[in-house]
């Protein structure tokens, strides 16, 4: 059969793709998805946004993820978009300003590295290079805080806010272009105060949630319905809701066929009404919009019964501006732990400060100047949570977390169950002796 003759007879329901899951909390499965599928997630997304053939998207994640797929490549080609592909993660940078795209889509680990080299540069810089971006700032958070709840500027607000726009947006915006309209953000939760720093230098973040199973779209913020913290709401096509235990539900025309050959796991996913149980926890507020608490699976039960989320105490911790990657440990045991890999780029300038040369990954972990200050970075941002929740005890990695290891997926997600493999003699030491290390023992 020739390729206009199979063109010829795909309908709706003809499979268009197989795509395996990254396995980040089980073994991969395959997920069917049909035309129908995907054409219902575009037709969901089209009532959300307004894109059009002047539109320029830069593709950054790899087109094996259904959400490179449907967003950089279906919806942009469907709408007459340019597309260009960056070249690799390390020339994103690069590529922004060589390309100006209007839409980016991305995970929030690049936001991170972003605010992260924004508050570096910053702390190089002259004073009062300091105090006027802090300003802007501050005068962004305003106008943002106004738009919120529909109230307008005063003149002199406004003149403040061109201001600032000339002196500090323009200059943020023009790292990324230039005429940038929307990041567009999924894969994994995106820390509420980043997502709320880049919105007052003027740069808007619209996250998204869903996942292969759903194709991937269910949610969304728009321009027009925006909250941060949250994930959007439903498509006009999708339906959700909140199980009693917490987990989030799913139906719509977007659903997958079903797991490739494996009709039993299948049936572990959608039930018999047709709901697909997304594994995921999360609530609904009163005006629809859905906030993700963690996955379903990686509920850590500490040996007390103490039901702890590990994923807002991970994207706490990496606020801070010395830690790059952080796993949070605790289940079956007797205390909340984490596996933290610093940032050997932002903790090089910090030591230098102090006049400390050390040689090596594993020299800069082992010091004690650097275990304090990561300790501090982590007790202060476990400030916000309850006591049986906050980490007690760190072991600091000398390497990253990599795909090659099997510790990531292509999306940059952890995956829990190998890296918990990989580390398990560091991981059994901080259990080992209760003293050492700990942040505060009368936690």
């Amino acid at each position: 059969m020739s390729f206009l003759e199979m063109v010829a007879e795909a309908t709706g329901e003809s499979i268009l793709t197989l795509i395996y899951t990254s396995g980040t909390t089980g073994n991969p499965k395959g997920v069917v998805l049909t035309h129908g599928n995907l054409i219902s997630n575009l037709e969901g997304i089209y009532k959300t946004q307004d894109f059009n053939d002047n539109d320029v998207f830069l593709s950054i994640l790899p087109l094996s993820h259904v959400f490179e797929r449907m967003g950089g490549h279906f919806t942009s080609f469907s709408n007459g978009c340019t597309n260009y592909y960056a070249e690799s993660i390390d020339t994103v940078g690069e590529n922004l300003t060589e390309v100006s795209p209007t839409y980016v889509l991305c995970v929030p680990r690049l936001f991170e590295k972003m605010y992260s080299k924004i508050i570096n540069g910053l702390k190089i810089a002259p004073a009062v290079r300091q105090k006027i971006f802090w300003w802007g700032i501050s005068i962004g958070k305003m106008s943002f805080q106004k738009q919120v709840v529909n109230e307008n500027l005063s003149l002199l607000e406004k003149i403040k806010y061109n201001i600032a726009n000339k002196l500090v947006f323009s200059k943020v915006k023009a790292k990324l272009g230039g005429k940038l309209k929307y990041f567009i953000s999924g894969g994994a939760p995106l820390p509420q105060e980043i997502a709320e720093f880049f919105a007052y230098a003027g740069i808007t973040i619209l996250e998204g949630y869903g996942l292969t199973e759903t194709s991937p779209v269910l949610t969304n913020n728009t321009p027009d319905a925006l909250k941060y913290g949250t994930v959007g709401k439903a498509l006009h096509n999708v339906q959700l809701k909140i199980a009693e235990d917490g987990e989030i539900l799913a139906k719509g025309p977007n659903v997958m066929q079903g797991y490739y050959e494996n009709e039993e796991a299948t049936k572990e996913v959608i039930d018999d009404s047709g709901w697909f149980h997304t594994g995921d926890i999360g609530q609904l507020d009163d005006d629809g919009f859905l906030k993700i608490t963690d996955r379903k699976k990686s509920i850590l039960v500490t040996s007390a019964g103490k039901n702890v989320a590990p994923a807002p105490l991970e994207n706490a911790i990496l606020l801070s501006n010395y830690i790059d990657q952080v796993l949070v440990i605790g289940d079956k045991r007797n205390f909340i732990s984490a596996l933290i890999v610093p940032s050997f780029e932002n903790l090089g300038l910090y030591l230098k400060e102090k006049s400390i040369i050390l040689d090596g990954n594993e020299a800069i972990i082992e010091h004690t100047e650097v275990i304090n200050l990561i300790n501090n970075e982590v007790e202060k941002y476990m400030q916000q949570f309850s006591n049986y929740e906050r980490v007690k005890k760190i072991a600091l990695s000398p390497r990253l977390f990599t795909i090659d290891k099997g510790e990531l997926t292509p999306k940059m997600s952890i995956v829990r169950k190998n890296v918990l493999a990989n580390f398990s003699d560091v991981i059994n030491q901080i259990y080992s002796d209760s003293n050492e290390g700990r942040i505060d023992d009368n936690i």
